[in-house]
């Protein structure tokens, strides 16, 4: 596969992921939902493995990222899903779209990377600036859209973490993309079903339509083909290029939202989805001013 038919299916996936989930719980536990989804993502992933011989290293240095990565994916994942049960699809997307501003803090932090510029500023000061307009927006909606919000940074901050740590492991470019999902599926797995035995331990009693298509494409696609191609750009493309993504798919998730979801957004999301948008913008702008300096 082209790297660019891979990067613009990962935009695709991503504008699309988040109503999918908001359909998936609105028929079922999140839990079980979330469960269901990685479980059939398992499946789907070690058919792939087997029918296309795919090499799955289990050395010392394969078990770490497999670990790393499933954990990751536990906590990002179970963090969005339950957030995702107090607020619309599209803002799952917004607040997801702060992850290159998280991520390039922390490899400040822990890679060393020193190219501080005053964009790269502007540009976290506007992402921060966003998210507190959204912030309050969201004390017009229901009173627990506060704790959805929270938990989508919550997940950033995981998700964040996770990519620059498994970066720094500096062996996804020995695994195959889908090697990599598969061992990260099999560390998650396990974590989510005991997840849902201790806190819910029954599947619904009924469950629609949408939100049986819903689980079924998030596993299948969204997981399986999802995760793959993200592994795969991350092994192809710098991280910069990689969270030029984050510019296009809150947009493309809100529009998803009103138009198949009937979700109001209301004026003061699309301004703060715009103002972390230029943020976003500004910082990645920060990011080739840097190199040029350098």
């Amino acid at each position: 596969m082209s790297v660019p038919a891979a990067y613009a299916g990962v935009i695709i996936l991503w504008a699309t992921t988040p109503l999918a989930i908001n359909w998936s719980v609105a028929g079922s536990s999140y839990l079980f939902g979330i469960t269901a989804r990685m479980g059939i993502g398992l499946l789907f992933c070690l058919l792939l493995i087997g029918w296309m011989r795919i090499r799955f290293p289990w050395h010392m240095a394969a078990r770490c990222t497999y670990l790393l990565a499933g954990l990751v994916l536990y906590g990002s994942m179970l963090t969005v899903y339950w957030g995702a049960q107090y607020i619309p699809s599209g803002l799952i997307a917004v607040i997801f779209g702060l992850t290159p501003l998280a991520t390039g803090i922390m490899a400040a932090l822990w890679l060393g990377e020193r190219s501080v510029t005053p964009l790269k500023i502007s540009g976290i000061v506007l992402g921060i600036g966003g998210l507190a307009l959204i912030f309050e927006a969201g004390r017009q909606w229901e009173s627990s859209s506060w704790r959805g919000i929270s938990a989508m940074l919550v997940s950033v901050l995981i998700h964040s973490a996770g990519t620059v740590w498994i970066k720094r492991l500096d062996f996804t470019t020995q695994l195959h993309p889908v090697a990599l999902n598969g061992g990260a599926l099999a560390v998650c797995v396990p974590l989510f079903l005991l997840t849902w035995l201790l806190v819910d331990g029954s599947p619904p009693e009924h469950i629609t339509l949408r939100a049986a298509l819903s689980i079924g494409y998030l596993g299948i696609v969204a997981t399986v083909v999802g995760f793959s191609l993200y592994y795969y750009i991350l092994r192809h493309l710098s991280a910069g290029v990689i969270a030029l993504i984050t510019l296009i798919t809150p947009v493309l998730a809100l529009l998803l939202g009103e138009w198949l979801n009937g979700e109001a957004v209301g004026a003061r999301v699309w301004w703060g989805t715009a103002i972390i948008l230029a943020g976003l913008g500004l910082y990645q702008t920060g990011n080739r001013s840097g190199e040029r300096e350098r």
